[in-house]
Order: structure tokens, then sequence, then C-alpha cells
């Protein structure tokens, strides 16, 4: 009999390309990682890894078989919510995962509207940026969270997630000292969020988009930080609706035809579980007035 603990870690070496990911990920240390697919080897009796030096890519067999893992953790996320449907009330923790503009506008909401409707549930909310959200969630650290895409970066579907249709919709704007469009600030100094984030992939692509690379001078994360630093005069950003609250004095925000869309993610037959049921539902009252719903 195959172990499920074993074939979680097999399907994680094929998301995530390497054994010290895969230890990472899971909190595991490479050696513990390795010593388990060698019993899963074992258990399936026929070679599952191909070995070269220090590098470990998965067999035939070893991809066929995390096709079948992919369904099995599934069927086992539907058993897990339909236990939960059997319980009286909804108790206990609720792991979230955010991005940081949401965090603020949005989530205290949904918390709130949760508090009121099952006060037995524990709401745990952790800022994660949408690019690492697939491995938290694999890995149990996360139950549910808010990812987005851009028009300029649209979102893959990744192995073992399931995601919603976008609860809401937000223009972005170009934020400057001055009015005018993404191609006319080819000189200017931009301010990006750091590399390996949706952000910086976006603002990337859409001064590529017209005709030229960005300059980048300072890479921040946080949205308030990105327009104070457009009001002292160092640098141009792409700011989504939810990050121009309250913009500083002397920024000018000239809305763009972009658009950042989010939607709520969860791991593959964890989306009739009824604490992510009640996640999505006060999601969406939360969402704030004029942000669109559609694709």
């Amino acid at each position: 009999m195959l172990d499920v603990r074993r074939l979680r870690l097999l399907r994680e070496l094929a998301h995530l390309g390497t054994i010290a990911a895969v230890a990472e990920a899971l909190s595991f240390s490479p050696s513990a990682v390795s010593q388990q697919l060698s019993v899963l080897e074992k258990e399936a009796g026929v070679p599952l890894l191909e070995r070269t030096g220090r590098r470990v890519a998965l067999t035939p067999a070893g991809r066929g078989l995390v096709r079948h893992a992919e369904s099995v953790l599934a069927l086992l996320e539907q058993a897990g919510a339909e236990l939960a449907h059997a319980k009286r009330g909804l108790a206990g923790p609720l792991r979230i995962g955010t991005y940081p503009s949401a965090a603020r506008a949005i989530i205290p909401v949904v918390l709130g509207g949760l508090a009121a409707w099952h006060p037995g549930l524990e709401p745990m909310v952790t800022e994660v940026d949408p690019a690492a959200v697939g491995a938290a969630l694999r890995a149990g650290e996360l139950d549910v969270a808010l990812v987005h895409e851009y028009d300029l970066v649209p979102a893959d579907p990744e192995p073992g997630l399931a995601v919603t249709r976008p609860v809401f919709t937000e223009p972005m704007y170009l934020a400057a000292r001055a009015p005018g469009t993404v191609a006319e600030q080819r000189g200017a100094p931009w301010i990006l969020s750091p590399p390996g984030t949706l952000c910086h992939t976006m603002a990337v692509r859409a001064c590529e988009a017209a005709g030229f690379a960005p300059r980048i001078r300072h890479q921040i994360d946080d949205f308030t930080t990105v327009l104070a630093l457009v009001a002292a005069g160092q640098g141009v950003a792409l700011v989504p609706h939810l990050g121009t609250a309250e913009p500083p004095p002397g920024v000018v925000l000239t809305r763009l035809p972009m658009y950042r869309r989010t939607r709520a993610a969860f791991r593959a037959g964890a989306g009739s579980h009824p604490a992510i049921s009640a996640f999505v539902s006060a999601l969406h009252t939360a969402v704030p007035p004029g942000l669109g719903s559609g694709a």
C-alpha cells in the first residue's frame, strides 16, 4: 500500500523541482525527504526518480504516480469537507493567506463578518505574496488565500489547487508627479516591488509593452511607501486601486487600461468545506463599492 504522506512528497518534488525546495516547503530535512522518497520507490516496486549528481528528475512512472497522487489528495480533501459538514457549527482555526493591500482594505471586514456569523471559527491571517501561495496551500500552512493576477501576468493553473471566479477587479494607475502614460515615463526612475513578486513582473511587462525596460531605482513591497516615494520625486510606479487610498500631496494617479483580479484559492477538493465556503461568502460581502466582480 502506498503511503499518502510519501505521495505528497513526490507531488511536491514534481512541482518544486528539488529535494531542498521540498524540504523547505514542508519543514523537513533534505535527508528525511530523500529517505522517504526511497521508501516510496520500494513501495511502488519501480524507479520513480532519476538521480544525476545532485539533480533529481521523475521517471515516467514517477510522473504517472504524481497524477494519481493529485486525485487521491483531492479526494481526501473532499472527504474532510464532508466530515466537516457533519459537525454542528464551525469551530477551530482557519488559516488565511492574503496580499498586503487586501489585508488592509478587505480582510478586517471579512473577519468581522466571520466573527458575527461563526463565532467559534478562529481565523489566522498571514501576509503572503500570491506567487508563494501554491506551496503554502499544498504544504498545509494555509487553508485558503487571496491571489491576484494582472492583465499582463495571467495566472497559470497550478496542480493541486482550485480557485474561485474573480471576486473583484481593480483598475491600475500610474502614480507620478504629473499626468501621463507609461510610455512617457521611459526616462524616469521606477519604483517596483521586489523581484519574484507578481507586481514586479507586471510593472516590467507594462514598460516592455510600452517599448522600454524600466530603470529601477527602488524595490518596495508596500504601496503606501511607494506613493510616499513618488511624492518625494523618487520615481514613478504602477499601483492597483486598493493601494491608492489617501495618496500624499503631489501624487497624480492616472488610470490605465489595465486591471488586477482577485480570487480565493484553496486545495483541490476543499472548496465545499464549510469554513472555506464561509470565508468566500464573507469575502464577497466585504468588497468595497466600485470594484467590479467580472473576469
